[in-house]
């Protein structure tokens, strides 16, 4: 039997505090290994050395991960002011050391401000990115550096926190494919100075805040029927979705891949999650101009009310 097959078909979504010092998929291997589950994903990297949120996504869950995946994340940043490191964060090799400017707490607040809305960004070559089939972050750690093209970002908020030392505390609200070491050394290069990525900790990520969030320790000191406690139903992830309910005849042809009529009325051209008559949620649907649903996810009726 094929490892697809081995494990529990467990459905839901954990909220999980990552801890620093080890990598986002290994902290998924250590909760779906502790659950035995059968299939497993997670919603975005953080970096080894970054804590805080970490959806992990169980089951029909993983179906959902590319809308978490493009939602927005909001992060506290502690910045180091006046060191330059090879990786942007206190993991690097420091390669530059300056005394930063003595800014007010009010010229950093304007400084951030000025970061607000669209705007390109170029990744650093310390990331997951590929150049010719190759991860930058190989090619960094060689020693070779390649241009990279910029990438268009959103920043939707920033908020200044405070000024300890030369620590440099803010939280920020960017869109998908932000990198906030990048984003650290732009702030910094505006203020004339130079700055790496001290801290960093993910408060939120699309409908999650972070509430409700288990440590790694509390996972593996738990008992699976806790931890499976904690598990969220799918629709926890698209909560802004309308959701329709169907009856058992229209639930099994939506199932079969068939357009289906609602039971109400819902806007064209929206999307929309749907339920079976037990109340479950059994897949994703679009409203077409025709008034119906039609399936763009199915996850069978497997699923239980949420």
């Amino acid at each position: 039997m094929g490892r697809s097959q081995r494990g529990q078909p467990i459905d839901g979504i954990l909220l999980l505090d990552k801890p620093a010092g080890i990598t986002s998929n290994r902290a998924l291997q250590a909760v779906r290994r502790h659950l035995d589950a059968r299939k497993a994903g997670h919603t975005g990297s953080l970096d080894p050395a970054a804590t805080g949120l970490l959806p992990l996504c169980f089951g029909h869950a993983t179906r959902l991960t590319p809308y978490l995946l493009d939602a927005d994340k909001t992060y506290a940043v502690t910045a180091e002011l006046g060191v330059r490191t090879d990786s942007g964060d206190l993991d690097g090799h420091e390669i530059e050391r300056v005394e930063p400017p003595e800014l007010s707490a009010e010229r950093w607040n304007s400084l951030l401000n000025s970061f607000l809305g669209p705007q390109q960004q170029i990744p650093p070559m310390y990331s997951a990115l590929k150049h010719d089939g190759r991860r930058l972050y190989t090619l960094a750690r060689q020693g070779v550096d390649v241009e990279r093209p910029p990438r268009s970002i959103t920043i939707h908020a920033i908020q200044f926190r405070e000024l300890c030392g030369t620590h440099l505390k803010f939280e920020v609200r960017c869109s998908k494919g932000t990198y906030i070491r990048s984003l650290v050394e732009d702030i910094a290069q505006a203020a004339g100075t130079i700055a790496t990525t001290a801290e960093l900790r993910r408060l939120g990520a699309g409908p999650f805040d972070g509430s409700g969030m288990k440590t790694l320790d509390a996972v593996k000191a738990a008992s699976q029927a806790a931890v499976l406690s904690w598990l969220l139903p799918l629709d926890a992830a698209l909560p802004e979705w309308p959701a329709v309910a169907l009856d058992r005849l229209a639930a099994e042809h939506f199932e079969q891949g068939q357009a289906v009529q609602p039971p109400e009325n819902v806007a064209v051209g929206g999307h929309v999650r749907v339920h079976g008559s037990n109340g479950g949620l059994i897949g994703l649907g679009e409203i077409g101009a025709d008034g119906l649903v039609s399936p763009k996810k199915v996850f069978g009726t497997t699923q239980k009310p949420s």
